[in-house]
């Protein structure tokens, strides 16, 4: 599959979680850093996107730890917060 096939699906992906909390925190995370990635971290990025909602919301709000595999660059952009828009 084509790069740009690729982050077409992961930006579905990320955007439809089911959980509207999830969709605007997986998702913007995915919009903000996702065509910067190189294959080792879109890898990890869709491993990550097999896990539970509330798994990774945890692990981005350092209410619980994220396993050793997601550990790097992604779990500490993640943990940053700064891409998800909050509506005033």
């Amino acid at each position: 599959m084509d790069r740009e096939t690729r982050l077409k699906r992961l930006h579905f992906r990320a955007h439809h979680r089911g959980v509207k909390e999830a969709d605007l925190l997986i998702g913007g995370f995915f919009d903000a850093h996702g065509r910067s990635w190189d294959e080792a971290e879109m890898v990890l990025f869709e491993e990550l996107l097999e896990e539970q909602d509330v798994d990774i919301m945890a692990w981005a709000i350092g209410t619980e730890l994220a396993p050793e595999r997601y550990q790097g660059s992604i779990i500490a952009a993640l943990k940053t917060l700064n891409y998800v828009p909050i509506a005033e």
